[in-house]
């Protein structure tokens, strides 16, 4: 059992780079529904994914979803990408949800399918195991697999509440809960959240990489078992860092006093 679970762990070992970096900078691009962002600077190893769907309040339409899960599929395996930020190009609405108007032109076997692959899209947001991820700027990203994901974050009372009653929450309500981390005052130009996520963002991005994305693999599969099978989990998590160079690194400028340098190997 051990065994498996060990292969299920691992961390991919080949990389590719990503095709396309930077902003959008043609008519087309600009048109793209999912567009890619890497930050450049102090802040090179964070990308953000813009979602740019203005006539839909980033509804979750087909053409969205594909594009994102494309997105998605290659940033995975961008070894440059430390963080993600999700930002919203639409002011005042961070994602509508689900595009009803284009599911009521669906036959059922076609609901059926579209929402397994909004299912599978939650899934490789919550599970990506390669790079810290934030959900940001007026909301969370909603989605199928909430009857699921809702209780185990807040308990299934509560969980039942919310989910019969469909009701509506405030940033300040949901920080309350524990639903979202942060809530913060809006400013004038509407990204404070932003910022704010960008901040976040660049306290995560000195760390070393390996361990982030370790980290967030043994915590995301540890929650799902028996406390002792957790164990298990981060040891062969653990197992994956002892052989790299950035823990002999941070090793080394833990014993020299300074800055560490992480190279994501």
């Amino acid at each position: 059992m051990l065994r498996s679970l060990a292969s299920a762990l691992r961390l991919p070992r080949r990389w590719r780079p990503l095709e396309t970096r930077g902003c959008a900078s043609s008519p087309a691009d600009a048109d793209r529904e999912i567009q890619v962002c890497a930050l450049k600077g102090i802040d090179q190893g964070i990308t953000e994914i813009l979602m740019n769907r203005p006539g839909a309040r980033n509804a979750l339409g087909n053409v969205f979803v594909s594009q994102l899960l494309e997105a998605l599929a290659q940033l995975r395996e961008d070894r440059q990408v430390r963080v993600l930020i999700f930002r919203s190009g639409v002011k005042g609405v961070f994602c509508a949800g689900a595009d009803l108007k284009e599911r009521e032109q669906m036959s059922e076997a076609e609901v059926g399918v579209f929402v397994q692959r909004l299912r599978g899209l939650m899934n490789e947001i919550a599970s990506s195991a390669v790079m810290g991820l934030i959900e940001t700027t007026r909301g969370l990203l909603p989605g199928a697999g909430g009857t699921q994901r809702l209780p185990r974050c807040l308990g299934v009372a509560l969980a039942k509440e919310l989910i019969f009653t469909g009701r509506r929450l405030s940033g300040a309500q949901a920080q309350a809960l524990g639903l979202v981390n942060h809530a913060v005052a809006q400013n004038e130009e509407g990204n404070a959240a932003y910022h704010r996520a960008l901040a976040l963002a660049q306290e995560i991005l000195p760390q070393a990489p390996i361990a982030v994305r370790l980290g967030k693999l043994a915590i995301d599969r540890g929650i799902e078992v028996d406390i002792a099978s957790g164990m298990a989990i981060e040891g062969i998590c653990y197992a994956q860092n002892i052989p790299t160079r950035d823990r002999l690194e941070g090793m080394a400028a833990f014993r020299e006093k300074r800055t560490p340098r992480f190279v994501g190997e």
